[in-house]
Parts: structure tokens; sequence; C-alpha cells
């Protein structure tokens, strides 16, 4: 498998994919799970890798659909899909297989992806006019709804846990005071507010980015919904089944990181014999540090650049 016979364009690529698939150590026969399907990317490269292997795809967003119906077609006997959060992974096993199905391998691709972003209609991104909306689904409230409608202090701590903006209150205190005059309506209109109010950084970063991934990670709850799932996984993989998480930015990879630890620590040495030491935790750790993308990768896709890949294995070990 190479990267230019799995991709067609930078908006459909799927980052550090072969990296992934090395990691899942795909085996014939095998059941594993992508979360988030995205455009299919990596189910695509798990179903073409090996034979008798099944795929059960999760995506929250309704446009993911289109794309899993033709993956559907292609891979009919392994190939399945359910328009979920990947939070909700335990049941759509359970109704799958019941309720002692157990996985080979299970990937989590995080953050939005790059056709999402470019849609201005869904809001996402400062760099089109839309609707000031980021929902991953028509449910819940919008980003418009929490700076039209959340009170200062809210609105300071949210913009710095979430998009770790130094200057979180300023920009809250000017929503405050801009929204009296006129609602925030589009991406443009919250946009240029930020752009007003905090300088421009040396590395040339728009200064509506942090707070823009903060109302992005505030309205779909990506955080906590990571902090279930991985919670979760720990029920759902075989012993010596496979977690590989992708993350794109320092609060996700945090996450995981500490997850990874807290699971993955527990050692029992034997001083006599070192080498019959036994591994009580649930976790073995696979990398000691994130695996970033090869320059090679970035090259043809600067999204890549912030991608951190960790990867550990169930080793059956006990767990609260």
């Amino acid at each position: 498998m190479t990267l230019a016979s799995t991709h067609s364009d930078k908006a459909h690529y799927s980052v550090m994919l072969e990296d992934i698939c090395e990691a899942l150590a795909i085996k014939e026969g095998g059941i594993y799970a992508d979360c988030t399907f995205g455009r299919g990317g990596y189910s695509r490269a798990i179903l073409s890798a090996v034979k008798d292997v099944k795929v059960i795809a999760l995506d929250r967003d309704p446009t993911a659909k289109e794309h899993a119906d033709i993956l559907l077609k292609e891979f009919p006997e392994g190939f399945m899909f359910a328009p979920s959060c990947f939070d909700d992974l335990d049941k759509v096993l359970e109704g799958l297989y019941g309720q002692e199905s157990k996985l080979d391998g299970i990937v989590f691709d995080l953050g939005v992806s790059s056709p999402q972003l470019d849609v201005a209609s869904r809001g996402f991104s400062f760099r089109f006019e839309g609707p000031l909306d980021m929902r991953m689904t028509p449910e819940g409230e919008t980003a418009a709804d929490v700076v039209n409608t959340y009170g200062e202090e809210d609105l300071a701590n949210l913009i710095y846990k979430y998009g770790e903006e130094k200057k979180s209150r300023i920009v809250a205190k000017a929503i405050v005071m801009d929204r009296q005059k006129q609602l925030f309506k589009t991406t443009t209109d919250l946009a240029e507010l930020l752009r007003r109010i905090i300088p421009k950084s040396k590395d040339g970063i728009d200064p509506a980015t942090r707070t823009f991934q903060a109302l992005r990670i505030h309205v779909n709850d990506e955080l906590g919904q990571l902090e279930r799932a991985l919670e979760k996984s720990l029920d759902l993989l075989k012993v010596g089944g496979r977690l590989v998480v992708v993350s794109f930015h320092s609060l996700e990879d945090r996450i995981v990181k500490q997850f990874f630890v807290a699971h993955g620590k527990r050692v029992a040495v034997n001083r006599y014999r070192p080498d019959l030491s036994t591994n009580l935790s649930p976790l073995k750790i696979l990398t000691k540090k994130a695996v970033m993308a090869s320059q090679d990768e970035t090259k043809i896709n600067p999204r890549s650049r912030s991608a951190k890949m960790r990867v550990a294995e169930y080793t059956g070990g006990a767990h609260a």
C-alpha cells in the first residue's frame, strides 16, 4: 500500500494511513472499529489489507453516510456503518455481535476533517463566511448560541480551557460588548472581531484560530467524548488488540497520553528473574513518544504536520 494508491486528493487524505495500518497489525478474520469514519480512508485500507476482515465504522456527521454507502457496496460482507458518536461504540458492537463480543483493534481519528472545514455552510472555518454553527450534527446549541448567550466569565473560561487563548478575558469582554449592538450570526462576524483585538502572531497563525477551536470543541463535547470512549475501549478489545489514536492538538494528545500512562504503569518485577516480570496493567504502550507524520507525507498533505499517533496493546490486565 502506498500513499499515492490510497489518496486521490488532499481533501480526502487519510492522515498517517500507512502508520495506522502497521500499528493495528491487521490480521485475517479480525474485527476492527474505525472512529471516526469521515470519507472512509482507514476503513477501506483495513478492508483491503487482508482477507475475511470486518470493519465497524462510526461517524455522527450525517454527511458521512453517503461515503459509507459506497464502501458498503464494495465490501458488503465486511463493512458496517453506524451513524453514532464513537463513545457509543460499546452499544454498536453489542447490537451487531452480542454482549461478549470483542475487537482486534480500534482507531480514533480525532478532531474535524478537511472536507468539514472546507464547507462554508458548516461554520467550522474562519476562512469562509458561513453561519456560526460548528455542530457535527443538526442537534444542540450552535457556536452562535454560545457567543450570544453565555456570560462573560463562562466565555472566558471556555475559550481559555479549550482554545488555550491567553487573551481569553479580553476576547470574552469584547464579545459581550459587541453583541449588545448586534448578535453574532456568521463566522466572519466573529473572526473580524478577533482579528481586531488580537495581534497576529509571529508564526502567522490567524488570531481567530484558538477561539474557533474552543467553540468547536465545546459545542461538540469533543474532549468529553474522547475520555468516555478511551475508558470504554479497555472493555472492548481482545487480549492483544491494538488501540491507535491520532490527535491534532495538544488538548487531545494530553488526554490520550495521560490515559495511556494511567493504564500502562503497573509491572510486577521478579528481582531474581527480570525476564519473568509481569505486566499487571491493561495496556502495554507501544509508542514511547508520539509518532509524527513523515516528511514525505507532510509535503503531500500539510494538515498532517500537527498529527500525533499513540499506540497501545490490551494485555487483559485488571482495570477499574
